[in-house]
């Protein structure tokens, strides 16, 4: 068991992606995306399409890690060799031993490719197994369909609507609430998501 250090540099990878902490440099690595891909953001609570709205969706993510809540990852593509979006965990809650993952984006051409899976298989094993946090909480925009098979399809449960309940760029939100807690992780929850990476595999092979 660790304790999660945020001065840390950790590397999570396995044979198809590498996620790894993002730093100020990677301004220009994720400019493009920033710039000819501005619907990424369209559900986000911090959009960062735009020079100057991706400027600000870094500061904050390497705040958030200086104060010890979040701690973002860049996220690479091993297959293609190009870097392919970002996740992050945020919201630590020490007392309660919990954590939220989300911030998720990939540029579209990485969409639909099995990353995502991937990305959540090394995050979940590190929140559950490394970290042996008790539950790690999901959240979007109620009307986000998309986001939301993606986290029931890695196996989180839903768990209800907190309406109204938070600032959005175009005024309030409903936001869902799903969660997977750390025996629902090693009671299957795991070894249904290794099923479901090794059919993708098979299907698009690397």
């Amino acid at each position: 068991m660790q304790t999660f250090n945020f001065l840390q540099e950790y590397i999570l990878e396995n044979d198809r992606v590498r996620l790894r902490p993002l730093h100020h440099k990677d301004f220009e690595l994720l400019l493009h995306f920033s710039e000819e891909q501005p619907e990424l953001w369209k559900y986000s609570l911090q959009p960062a399409s735009g020079s100057d709205n991706l400027k600000a969706y870094i500061d904050s993510a390497i705040l958030g890690r200086k104060q010890e809540t979040a701690y973002t990852f860049i996220v690479f593509d091993k297959r293609t060799q190009q870097i392919a979006g970002s996740t992050r965990f945020y919201d630590f809650q020490k007392n309660h031993n919990t954590v939220q993952l989300g911030y998720t984006w990939y540029g579209k051409e990485f969409q639909g490719t099995g990353i995502n899976k991937q990305c959540k298989m090394l995050m979940l094993e590190f929140a559950f197994e490394t970290l042996y946090l008790d539950r790690v909480e999901f959240r979007a925009d109620a009307i986000n369909q998309r986001s939301i098979a993606a986290m029931k399809s890695i196996g989180c449960t839903v768990e209800g609507i907190l309406r109204n309940n938070c600032a959005a760029p175009t005024g309030r939100r409903d936001s869902i609430v799903l969660s997977i807690l750390n025996d629902e992780w090693f009671g299957g929850v795991k070894e249904k998501l290794k099923a479901k990476i090794e059919i993708e595999r098979k299907v698009s092979p690397q």
